[in-house]
């Protein structure tokens, strides 16, 4: 992890934000309900396709009822998928030379609900893990993304740079949903923009090429 001083912080979505993801978020999604259902967590006729994995596990753990070998099995037949999704994973167009421009000039950092070590070794394989600072997964989050754990963990980690001089990018209305409640401001690579509405976010900024990043920063 490197440190320098910055006055502005960017934190990067990883899945369909940096790298091109395979994961199976469906599949993965359809196995944390199974399992949930399994355990008698949440009922059989829930509408499970509108929740993303993480808000089925929150849910469960909310219920006070969720044991700690059943949470054991969901993530580690979460990391399977993660696992599966990342092996070969390819960079987004242009994601490497938009984070050589831009390095030098704020405090990088990967904010995912994929686990740690995972993004950092798909960070690594791709080559652009020794651009960022700091790689957050779900380890350092009290809860996954939509939730603002995640921000107000690097916040409190910078608190030299504040919120109003960081910005998340994301391809999700996860992401945004995580950076509005977290107070910073969000800017949606791709993603669809209907999702995003529906669930109350709006980005300040909208785009499909990675290079229309660094006008942001201007």
């Amino acid at each position: 992890m490197k440190k320098q001083k910055c006055r502005y912080g960017l934190i990067f979505d990883m899945d369909n934000t940096l790298l091109q993801s395979n994961i199976d978020f469906a599949g993965m999604k359809r196995a944390v309900f199974e399992l949930l259902t399994e355990s008698e967590l949440c009922k059989p006729d829930l509408d499970w396709r509108s929740y993303t994995a993480s808000q089925l596990i929150e849910m469960a753990r909310q219920s006070g009822r969720l044991r700690k070998e059943t949470e054991v099995r969901i993530w580690d037949t979460v990391a399977e998928f993660e696992k599966e999704g990342m092996h070969g994973a390819k960079l987004e167009p242009y994601v490497t030379e938009v984070l050589d421009q831009i390095c030098g000039d704020c405090h990088l950092v990967v904010l995912t609900n994929n686990a740690c070590v995972a993004a950092q070794e798909a960070l690594k394989e791709t080559g652009i893990g020794h651009y960022f600072d700091y790689i957050v997964g779900r380890e350092q989050m009290t809860a996954l993304k939509p939730s603002p754990s995640g921000v107000h963990y690097i916040l409190r980690h910078y608190p030299d740079v504040p919120a109003e001089r960081w910005m998340l990018v994301g391809d999700s209305w996860i992401d945004g949903k995580a950076a509005q409640d977290g107070g910073i401001k969000f800017a949606a690579y791709k993603g669809s923009g209907e999702d995003m509405k529906k669930k109350g976010v709006y980005p300040v900024a909208r785009f499909t090429d990675m290079r229309e990043l660094v006008n942001l920063l201007l």
